[in-house]
């Protein structure tokens, strides 16, 4: 029996959906397993709970980004093993060769989940996601001050929420600019991880 596919738009970028693929990407999984790889590899990143996992995966499955394939247990349920699809890996791989905006939220976890799947899976992506992503940090940074300026000295507090802002941004800046240098060095991320 042929599956109908859903045409429905994806997930934004923060959302779980994209870890989970990356985890499918790896390797195919049940549903548990799943859930428990990503909160061992990203519980300090992303936190869900088991049973929007499973919805996430049932989205994800009508939607035609995953296939799954129940399995029968002896003296237990069957459980729904679960593989990526050429259309899943494809959303996936565009995800993952993306840029993330000038929010310290998005780079602390889309970014960084980005980055994470890049090394394990295609770490040649590496050098140019940190690249962009600084670009982007810098250009926005730019934005920012640029916007500050435009704005009459009475806005105090719309010149204060922007220069906030910039404050946030510089320290991920300074953080990319070290792990590009500890890639370009050694290939991991070890020495910015040392005390």
């Amino acid at each position: 029996m042929m599956m109908m596919m859903t045409p429905t738009k994806p997930a934004s970028n923060l959302s779980p959906e994209y870890p989970l693929l990356g985890l499918l990407a790896q390797k195919p999984a049940h549903g548990y397993e799943l859930h428990q790889r990503l909160m061992q590899d990203f519980g300090q990143i992303w936190y869900i709970s088991l049973s929007q996992t499973y919805n996430i995966l049932k989205r994800l499955e009508k939607q035609g980004a995953i296939a799954g394939e129940d399995e029968q247990q002896e003296n237990r349920p069957s459980r729904r093993f679960f593989r990526l699809t050429a259309e899943g890996r494809q959303r996936f791989e565009v995800w993952l060769d993306s840029t993330v905006g000038c929010s310290t939220r998005a780079i602390r976890v889309e970014f960084l989940t980005r980055l994470a799947f890049a090394e394990s899976i295609h770490p040649e992506l590496v050098p140019g996601l940190l690249e962009r992503q600084i670009v982007e940090i810098r250009s926005g940074i730019g934005r920012l001050e640029s916007g500050m300026t435009k704005l009459p000295p009475e806005q105090v507090y719309n010149r204060l929420a922007l220069k906030l802002r910039v404050r946030q941004l510089a320290p991920m800046l300074d953080w990319l600019t070290e792990c590009q240098a500890a890639w370009r060095e050694d290939g991991n991320f070890n020495k910015i991880l040392s005390p």
